[in-house]
């Protein structure tokens, strides 16, 4: 198999993307944590890839992540909690199974807005705290 069929299956999962994958991590600092040491982990598709047996939408999924080569490791130690190796693969799984990750290192393109949408939140927001008023005095 070639990079460009591997590259070309990948491409439509992007394209159709549903915005409900939104809702497995929303409010869910756990697993937000994991999509973003994801967004910072290296991952390639294997030069020797298997072929593919199988055309439905389930198959290609589980090809091309089959095909993808990375370290859960180097996920884990970008983690900024600890989380044991099994919670993290059992994490890993229910991810990918709604598809909020890419088995190229990428996130789903509605889940990168909900973070951003919640980072620029997160900085917009006043802090609170005695508030110092001060008085123009007039000469």
């Amino acid at each position: 198999m070639s990079n460009d069929l591997y590259a070309e299956r990948l491409a439509w999962f992007k394209q159709n993307e549903r915005p409900e994958a939104v809702l497995v991590i929303a409010e869910k600092p756990d697993l937000i944590r994991v999509v973003l040491a994801w967004s910072h982990t290296k991952v390639t598709p294997i030069k020797k890839q298997s072929s593919l047996a199988d055309e439905s939408e389930a198959a290609i999924w589980q090809w091309l992540w089959d095909n993808a080569e990375y370290s859960l490791q180097d996920v884990r130690k970008t983690l900024t909690t600890y989380v044991s190796e099994p919670t993290l693969a059992r994490t890993m799984r229910a991810l990918i199974g709604s598809r909020v990750l890419y088995p190229d290192g990428t996130v789903h393109s509605f889940v990168q807005r909900y973070l951003r949408d919640r980072i620029v939140k997160i900085f917009n927001t006043p802090t609170k705290g005695p508030s110092v008023k001060r008085r123009n005095k007039s000469p």
